[in-house]
């Protein structure tokens, strides 16, 4: 089929939503990335609310590092930051903002330090493939960073303001106002450090490490009838990172980054039949600086435009049908790369279908067609299964095909692009076991992948590095969580505690990838008592080799980080806070000769109305 046909399929499905546009019932709460809610009827979902993410305030790595089971490599605190599932690299990673998939075009990954953290009203961690869903990249698992709407919940606003450590400050405010049939909310954030911390038993100075950005997010929902809802959604992010420098005399760089994303839904929801199209806008602007004060040295600027649309109807109570359209244009204009106003069409049709024999077995199958122009697409496919055997103990199954195409960088730049790339592709499988036992659950997770056609830049003869699909990798390894929660009188205890197993080997060499650690510990306890909250987290990371001859000399050898923090609310409205992070003091790193902070502090005060 060619793209103008997958067009004019995807118009199709468009369609629907004005032909059933009279009859809906509109929940209380309106939330963006409508898919999430059946994706966790058969994935494991982790969700971290707001709360969850102030905990570690100062960016999304630390987030990840310490609530997820998500390894990720810093160069330091607050500089370029990838993320690693299942032990595979930050390409192969989907980041996902209220269901649309914002992968930077040029890399084909996400920088963490460079994606807003504030302003979210959740943000969810799913392990494992989702292309058929969530389109190219999300091979290892996806993030999803999710804002939500509520009616009929009056007037409410919040400011938060705190200092920390190394010059770090942060502001945020945020409003909302909703009656029975409109509904607005708004934030605004603003974090600066001058990051400029010592390792004493190292002699490593975090020289030009200052760092700050700020964020806007302006949400709005208003229910049009009885069965429709409009909504918008859009984000406004502005950075600059420093990037550190080992001596004194070093020159001095740095990195700046503006990101607009909008997002405008229209939604149907009937008891049968519900439909949600999207229309979406992305722009990514790029500047890197050689020398600090001097002109830009590259840059780029990426431009998509996006439509969606997600129909789904209950064929009888116990069979849903679900198709989901999607078409891109994606346009880039590099800057001393080569990459000279370059475009791109994507287009996909996905079929989900799900059985709910009884309350207790269910399954969902799914196959998809992507259309990526000049590039030939596989057909991709997921598979899961559900059995709750009895109120102590269920199991799920997952297989799925997943793939990634080559970005604007695989293919065009100069000199290296290769136009023959061929996509990644990716085929996995995972089962979960989970016992209930008194307030204990424990979820076990083993996985195994296999990746082909992946794409990685190589020396040539002509002295230049270039694009070539090469490597194969194996992963294969062990998720698992242990989920306690009990409230008595007052109290209020809640301890999530995982450990993760990842072998992740190139199939040729049979040697682990570099940055992929064997073994990662985290916990994080939560204690809460009327006006009080305390809590804890704990991270252990296991040998992880920095070469790819598994040289044990260059190796991160493992090491323990534990954080906790306490805070009084007083009066229902005023909160004071505070937080201590590395209690230990321990010397540790991410990436090779990058150290990141000792012990250092932080305090907060948060007002609600």
């Amino acid at each position: 089929m060619s793209l103008k046909k997958a067009f004019v399929v995807v118009s199709g499905f468009f369609s629907l939503n004005l032909y059933f546009g009279q009859e809906t019932q509109i929940d209380t709460l309106y939330i963006f990335d409508t898919q999430m809610k059946k994706v966790k009827l058969f994935h494991e979902v982790q969700t971290l609310s707001a709360a969850d993410i102030q905990k570690n305030a100062s960016n999304l790595s630390e987030v990840l590092r310490f609530q997820s089971p998500v390894y990720i490599k810093e160069n330091g605190r607050g500089a370029v930051s990838s993320p690693s599932f299942r032990g595979t690299t930050a390409q192969q990673t989907a980041f996902v903002w209220n269901g649309i998939n914002i992968n930077s075009l040029f890399l084909g990954q996400g920088d963490v330090n460079n994606i807003a953290l504030s302003g979210y009203d959740q943000m969810e961690v799913k392990s494992g493939g989702g292309s058929v869903i969530y389109g190219s990249g999300a091979i290892g698992g996806s993030i999803h960073l999710n804002n939500d709407l509520s009616f009929n919940k009056g007037f409410n606003a919040q400011i938060h303001s705190e200092a920390g450590s190394f010059g770090t400050y942060q502001n945020f405010a945020k409003g909302s106002f909703s009656n029975d049939k409109f509904s607005f909310k708004a934030s605004a954030n603003y974090l600066i450090s001058e990051n400029n911390y010592k390792v004493e038993e190292k002699n490593y100075i975090n020289r030009n490490g200052k760092f700050f950005n700020t964020t806007f997010n302006i949400g709005t929902s208003y229910k049009v009838s009885q069965h429709n809802t409009v909504s918008w959604q859009s984000q406004w992010f502005d950075a600059t990172q420093n990037y550190p420098i080992f001596e004194e005399n070093g020159n001095k760089t740095k990195y700046e980054a503006q990101t607009v994303r909008s997002l405008l839904a229209w939604d149907f929801n009937h008891k049968k039949i519900s439909n949600s199209l999207k229309t979406a806008y992305t722009e990514d602007n790029f500047q890197y600086f050689g020398i600090i004060d001097a002109p830009k040295t590259s840059g780029g600027t990426a431009k998509n435009y996006i439509a969606k649309n997600d129909f789904n109807y209950f064929i009888v109570p116990q069979l849903n049908l679900n198709v989901i359209g999607e078409f891109q244009h994606n346009i880039g204009e590099g800057y001393q790369s080569g990459i000279s106003n370059v475009h791109r069409n994507v287009g996909s049709v996905a079929g989900l279908l799900r059985y709910f024999s009884s309350s207790k077995i269910s399954f969902e199958a799914g196959i998809k067609q992507d259309f990526v122009e000049d590039i030939k697409s596989p057909l991709l496919y997921s598979f899961s299964g559900k059995w709750k055997a009895n109120r102590w103990y269920q199991m799920s199954l997952n297989v799925s095909k997943n793939f990634r195409f080559p970005s604007f960088n695989d293919l065009y730049w100069e000199q290296g692009g290769n136009l023959n790339l061929k996509p990644e592709t990716s085929i996995q499988t995972d089962m979960t076991h989970e016992l209930k036992a008194f307030d204990f659950t424990l979820k076990i997770s083993p996985y195994y992948m296999k990746i082909d056609q992946m794409i990685r830049w190589l020396p040539t003869s002509m002295g230049y590095w270039s694009a070539f699909n090469t490597q194969k990798v194996e992963s294969y390894g062990l998720e698992s969580q242990l989920t306690y929660q009990k409230k008595f009188n007052h109290h209020n205890l809640r301890l999530i505690a995982g450990y993760i197993y990842t072998k992740s080997t190139d199939v040729e060499t049979k040697r682990q990838l570099m940055y992929v650690p064997l073994h990662k510990i985290s916990a994080n306890l939560d204690y809460g008592y009327r006006f009080l909250n305390i809590y804890a987290q704990g991270l252990y990371n296991g040998l992880t080799y920095t070469t790819a001859d598994e040289s044990r000399k260059y190796a991160i050898n493992p090491y323990f980080v534990m954080n906790a923090g306490a805070s009084a609310t007083l009066a229902k409205k005023y909160t004071l806070g505070a937080r201590v992070n590395n209690i230990t003091n321990i010397t540790y790193q991410t990436v090779a000769y990058y150290y990141m902070p000792q012990r250092n502090y932080s305090i907060y005060a948060t007002i609600n109305f």
